[in-house]
């Protein structure tokens, strides 16, 4: 089996394919630049017990990351673990996505990953949306490459810099949006950040569509997404595995 390891900012994704390239279990924990690899070993050790899979099924692993520190306690982890090696997702790694940003040695993993994932899966041209610690909104061309897109605030990114930012307003979570006009602090905090996220993807989808001359698909991924996605006018696929399904088919464009 390949183990996909997924370190966000906010949170770290870790799942298992098996040889039919069948994803066989996904968990998920937070990720934390306190953890030491000791700590992940004793963590992925207990989620394989749970799915009742073997240390000697996992023979190879690859990494996406966004956050270094945890990247190498992870590797140092997998080698304990299995005795492997894993693979990094970054530069000297082939991808076979054509990056058009100005600089694509700054594109993050986790949006190289679910490039390649969506170029793959799904028809193009197509909008992807991530919507994770930060929202980003990112285009793939009808040739497959990468054009680039948007960076902005994440929906608890959001609530927090309302409250924080404030004297009055309670720090609050994600939920259900009866109306767009709220009747009380909750609600109106609710349809300003959920709806107001939901109304930018409409419109930049509607502006992508209009800059790219058309599009075939829009998929969004990343754990605010079903909260947000209801809200939007689009429609857009939910896939919650993309930026896995990417780091699988990079392993075995590698290997």
């Amino acid at each position: 089996m390949l183990m996909t390891i997924d370190v966000g900012n906010t949170n770290t994704v870790i799942g298992a394919f098996d040889e039919n390239s069948e994803l066989v279990f996904c968990m998920r924990i937070e990720t934390s630049v306190s953890r030491m690899a000791d700590e992940y070993t004793v963590l992925i050790s207990n989620y394989l017990a749970i799915n009742e899979i073997s240390v000697k099924d996992i023979t190879a692993a690859i990494i996406s990351s966004v956050v270094p520190p945890v990247t190498e306690q992870i590797r140092t982890s997998l080698r304990r673990l299995f005795g492997i090696d894993c693979m990094v997702v970054g530069p000297g790694v082939k991808t076979g996505l054509n990056i058009r940003i100005d600089d694509p040695a700054t594109l993050g993993a986790d949006m190289c990953c679910v490039g390649v994932a969506a170029k793959i899966h799904y028809d193009l041209p197509c909008i992807i949306v991530d919507l994770g610690t930060a929202s980003k909104v990112f285009a793939v061309n009808e040739k497959g490459e990468f054009l680039g897109g948007i960076i902005s605030v994440g929906v608890e990114m959001a609530f927090r810099a309302l409250s924080s930012g404030t004297a009055s307003l309670p720090l609050i979570s994600g939920g259900n949006v009866p109306h767009a006009i709220g009747t009380n602090t909750v609600d109106s905090m609710r349809s300003g950040v959920i709806i107001g996220m939901a109304s930018m993807i409409d419109g930049f989808v509607e502006r992508f569509t209009k800059e790219m001359g058309s599009v075939k698909s829009v998929v969004a991924t990343g754990g605010y997404s079903p909260l947000v996605l209801p809200y939007c006018k689009n429609s857009i696929v939910y896939d919650a595995d993309l930026l896995l399904k990417g780091m699988l088919a990079i392993y075995k464009k590698n290997k």
